[in-house]
C-alpha cells in the first residue's frame, strides 16, 4: 500500500499462479490439435490457436484498481472494448457483501451497492489479504470472514498437471516418426 488512503491508489491483478495456470491449461489442451487433425483443418487450427491464447491472456488480464474514491474492476485497455466486463463503485456507495455458497462448496461474496447493484468481489486476485485490509478499512466493513474462493494447492495441481501435459506434448512432437 502506497501513503495515505486520501492519495493512494493501488492495483491488484489476477494472481500469477492462477493466471499461469489457465494460460498453460489452455495450451496443454489447446496446442496439439493442429498436429493431430486431418490436413484439409491445420491451417485453421494453427490460426486459432493464438487467437485463442490472446482470448485467454485478455480475461486472465482483469484487474481490480483501489483509489482514494473508489474500487474498480476491469480489464487493461487493449482487450477492454472486446470483454466489456468490469464495473466501479464509489466507497460511499458500498452498503455491504452478500456471501453465496457455489455448487463446489465454496463461497462468493457479492459487493453490494446503494441503489441494490451487485458486483462479485474479486477472490483470485494478488496480495488478496493486503487487498481485503485496504477493502474494509475503506468500506468499513468487516472483511475476517472472506477467504480465497479455492485454496491454492487446487491451481497448484492444476499447474503441476498442465506442465506435465505440455511437456509430455512436447516430447511427442519433437520424437522422430518412424
Amino acid at each position: 500500500m502506497s501513503g495515505t488512503l486520501a492519495d493512494s491508489s493501488d492495483r491488484y491483478p489476477m494472481a500469477a499462479l492462477i493466471r499461469f495456470t489457465l494460460i498453460a491449461l489452455y495450451l496443454a489442451m489447446v496446442a496439439p490439435l493442429p498436429l493431430l487433425a486431418p490436413a484439409e483443418l491445420k491451417l485453421l487450427l494453427w490460426l486459432a490457436l493464438p487467437l485463442g491464447l490472446v482470448l485467454v491472456v485478455a480475461a486472465t488480464s482483469e484487474a481490480v484498481e483501489l483509489k482514494a474514491d473508489g474500487i474498480r474492476v476491469g480489464h487493461p485497455s487493449w482487450c477492454a472494448w472486446l470483454l466489456r466486463r468490469g464495473w466501479s463503485l464509489p466507497w460511499k456507495s458500498i452498503s455491504g457483501l452478500t456471501p453465496v455458497a457455489t455448487s463446489q462448496g465454496g463461497r462468493v461474496f457479492y459487493v453490494r451497492g446503494e441503489d441494490g447493484s451487485a458486483y462479485l468481489l474479486p477472490q483470485r486476485v494478488a496480495a488478496f489479504e493486503q487487498f481485503l485490509g485496504r477493502f474494509s478499512q475503506e468500506t468499513g466493513i468487516n472483511t475476517s470472514s472472506i477467504g480465497r474462493i479455492s485454496p491454492p494447492w487446487t491451481y497448484q495441481l492444476l499447474a503441476g498437471l498442465s506442465a506435465a501435459m505440455l511437456l509430455g506434448e512436447l516430447v511427442w512432437a519433437l520424437k522422430p516418426m518412424s
